[in-house]
């Protein structure tokens, strides 16, 4: 199906340009959402009557998002969740909780605005991508960890990921054999 873009689609085109798009996609995404029309005569002259608006509406929609993205470009933000030893979260962080945290902190984002490919599921720090506008995009640095005092401690560049950085270096020494067995004594049944 032939479709004329109402504003800019990232992958598709630009405002008036008219592509051809499946079916599924144009009836259940772009017709519905109102960022297209089908690409008929009727259509193509209606287009061409609101362009003028279409364009200064996007214009002022686009000032808005630059206007939020300089506030917000690289921000970074604190996630408190627990963790086990090794840094695996036991749930995840998704686009929701993102948002969510945003919205918070005085930010007007939705979910879908947030790029997230797949949720994350360690502590750490992690950059991620926040689309205000089609045109507009901004990073912001999630900085995940069990409590404020290790967000901190992440923030300066220490790694959290192993059991020695939790409970400290002499983790390793309290567990050694030597501390369990006396390896000059002798066993019980063995013969002389």
């Amino acid at each position: 199906m032939e479709v004329i873009l109402l504003e800019r689609v990232s992958r598709l085109g630009q405002m008036g340009d008219t592509v051809k798009v499946k079916d599924g996609f144009a009836r259940n995404f772009l017709l519905p959402k109102g960022k297209a029309l089908r690409a008929n005569e009727a259509n193509k002259k209606k287009f061409e009557g609101q362009r003028a608006q279409l364009e200064a509406r996007n214009l002022e929609r686009k000032s808005e998002a630059q206007a939020v993205s300089d506030k917000l470009d690289g921000k970074s933000f604190v996630i408190v969740r627990s963790a086990g030893e090794t840094g695996l979260l036991y749930g995840s962080v998704s686009t929701r909780d993102i948002a969510d945290l945003l919205t918070a902190e005085g930010f007007s984002v939705a979910r879908n605005q947030v790029e997230l490919n797949h949720p994350i599921k360690t502590i750490g720090l992690t950059n991620v991508a926040i689309s205000l506008h089609p045109e507009v995009e901004v990073t912001i640095t999630l900085n995940i960890a069990r409590s404020t005092d290790e967000a901190e401690r992440q923030a300066q560049g220490e790694e959290l990921t192993t059991a020695e950085a939790i409970y400290g270096d002499d983790i390793n020494d309290n567990a050694r054999p030597e501390n369990f067995f006396d390896p000059n004594a002798e066993f019980e049944g063995e013969e002389a």
